[in-house]
């Protein structure tokens, strides 16, 4: 158990004890694969027979799309404390982890948060969360999680290995007593 000061803050991170936490992800992309003569469920879109719109497409080169988005509360402070990357090819085969042509980009207010710029690759595997990052988060920042596609043409996406990003970025948030304590 976690030793208490009498302001309420672990002794050992500083942060409060009742402090919370959040958990975003999203997805683009097609959620389908090949048909298989065999699989009667392959390439089934459920989109339609939920009555859920379907994800967005991949972006256009040039454009970028947000995969995951938490905005703090004003005057509340945080931390990013994991994020993880998923590809449809990286599924199917853990070898494939570059993203040639695409970026992904975790992002504080609008400004990519160093080192977590241009990445072009997989380096924090989905349902692999054994590599945290500790980002301070400013107050009321908006974190996003963004896949931007660099230099992949419309014509070369059709034949693209990869058919769906996803993100997911996790974290813990606070009030800030310099706004008036408790």
């Amino acid at each position: 158990m976690a030793t208490v000061l009498t302001d309420n803050r672990c002794l050992n991170c500083g942060i409060p004890v009742d402090a919370d936490y959040f958990d975003v992800s999203g997805f683009i992309g097609k959620a389908l694969r090949e048909r298989r003569p065999d699989d009667p469920f392959d390439g089934f879109d459920p989109f339609p027979t939920l009555d859920v719109p379907a994800p967005e497409a991949l972006p256009h080169r040039g454009e970028q799309k947000v995969l995951a988005r938490f905005q703090l509360h004003p005057q509340y402070c945080g931390e990013l404390t994991y994020f993880a990357q998923y590809t449809d090819l990286y599924a199917r085969d853990n070898t494939q982890i570059l993203t040639p042509g695409f970026e992904w980009i975790i992002a504080q207010n609008g400004k990519p948060v160093f080192p977590y710029i241009r990445l072009e690759m997989i380096v924090n595997p989905w349902g692999c969360n054994c590599l945290p990052v500790l980002v301070r988060l400013d107050q009321s920042a908006l974190i996003e999680f963004i896949i931007r596609n660099r230099s992949i043409t419309d014509v070369q996406l059709n034949a693209y290995p990869i058919k769906a990003f996803a993100g997911r970025i996790m974290g813990r948030y606070w009030y800030n007593e310099t706004f008036g304590g408790r």
